[in-house]
């Protein structure tokens, strides 16, 4: 399988300049990407044809069979019960995931109205979660034959890095079109 863009500019590019400017004594302590995952959820309520498309959406966008989730307790105040689909999730690994990141920095991200950048808030090891409130952004679906509305989702790129400083060079170096200002970022 061929390496993707951003993986080839990360081998060639990212990683002598991580060495440079973190001091790094060997190759493999330079912070590595190990998988992103795609997480949504949606109405408990929602028809089973509404659970398929949002499914299909969510494989569209990375390329790979979404799994349903299921809820583990039933909650009588959401009409909730044990066992129904109530989300999605995708984990994506090796070209596939290398390719997806490419996608959401180049294209999707940027197709954000008003887009100033994403904040820069990381989990205290290097990992990285961001919030799409719509999932349209993303060029593989078709605005017009979507009529059940939009999909929200979490991104959560799980980096090697073992702090968040580490975390934002890696992300940066890769293109992540962080926020300039810590004020934006309460926003």
């Amino acid at each position: 399988m061929q390496k993707s863009v951003l993986n080839k500019f990360y081998k060639d590019t990212v990683v002598p300049g991580l060495i440079k400017e973190h001091g790094y004594s060997n190759v493999h302590q330079v912070p590595n990407i190990e998988k992103i995952t795609l997480n949504t959820g949606f109405n408990a309520n929602i028809d089973k044809n509404g659970i398929a498309e949002a499914i299909k959406d969510i494989s569209n966008i990375t390329g790979q069979k979404a799994v349903p989730t299921k809820a583990r307790l039933s909650i009588s105040n959401f009409k909730l019960r044990e066992g129904m689909i109530i989300g999605a999730k995708v984990t994506l690994r090796g070209e596939k995931m290398w390719e997806f990141l490419y996608r959401l920095i180049a294209v999707s991200l940027p197709n954000i109205r008003d887009f100033r950048g994403v904040p820069t808030r990381f989990d205290g090891n290097g990992n990285y979660t961001l919030g799409v409130k719509d999932h349209s952004i993303f060029p593989e679906i078709n605005v017009e034959s979507n009529n059940k509305g939009t999909l929200g989702m979490d991104l959560t790129i799980v980096t090697t890095a073992n702090t968040d400083d580490e975390g934002i060079s890696l992300l940066k170096a890769l293109g992540m079109p962080f926020r300039k200002h810590s004020s934006e970022e309460n926003n």
